[in-house]
């Protein structure tokens, strides 16, 4: 049985147990996002997937359900800030109240478990980037550019190597340099080794 078999049937149990043990965070959340600012419950992006494929990737929104809108159409300072700050905002004024809880445990990435389940992700990999942000953050970090070929030629994850080492606080040539090693070692063991450094991460972001 090859890498690319074994990481599947991993991606399939470990999507099967999370599932069943955070079955409540199903119900609840909903719930809890829709009486803290309504519709809609799940937010959907694309993302770039193995060798390049977009898909929509799913979340939990938390943010107020016109988030795009705000920072690309009516909030130009916003935007600048956002690109300043390599596709990143601090103390982004458009995460809820409940959003922010959300994203300090990472319940908001839950619904990925759908990407895994339909195979366009993993529960491990480099971070699913968006097409612009990619294109973009390897113009203004032209020594990434010869990561950006090994990143997407895996599954998007997730977790991974910078999810379990920073996350925001990693910088972006940083972030491509863990993302690209990871990809070239397709290692199971590696896989299951940040599976289980992952509730470390989670819980120390609270």
């Amino acid at each position: 049985m090859n890498y690319y078999q074994q990481k599947r049937i991993l991606d399939i149990i470990t999507s099967i147990i999370i599932s069943i043990i955070f079955l409540p965070v199903w119900f609840v959340v909903p719930l809890m996002i829709y009486f803290d600012s309504g519709l809609p419950i799940i937010f959907k992006h694309k993302r770039m997937g193995i060798n390049g494929k977009e898909f929509y990737l799913y979340k939990f929104r938390s943010m107020v359900p016109n988030a795009d809108d705000i920072l690309h159409k009516h909030n130009k300072k916003l935007l600048e800030r956002f690109k300043n700050g390599d596709w990143k905002i601090e103390n982004d004024p458009r995460i809820t109240r409940l959003g922010k809880a959300l994203r300090s445990l990472t319940i908001d990435e839950f619904p990925q478990i759908y990407n895994v389940i339909k195979g366009e992700m993993s529960m491990v990999g480099p971070r699913a980037y968006l097409k612009k942000e990619l294109d973009q953050q390897t113009k203004k970090y032209p020594k990434t550019n010869k990561y950006k070929d090994l990143i997407l030629s895996v599954k998007p994850g997730i977790t991974g190597p910078w999810q379990t080492s920073g996350r925001n606080e990693v910088p972006f040539e940083q972030r491509a340099k863990m993302d690209a090693e990871y990809a070239s070692k397709k290692s199971i063991v590696e896989d299951i080794k940040i599976l289980l450094r992952t509730p470390q991460a989670m819980i120390s972001k609270w």
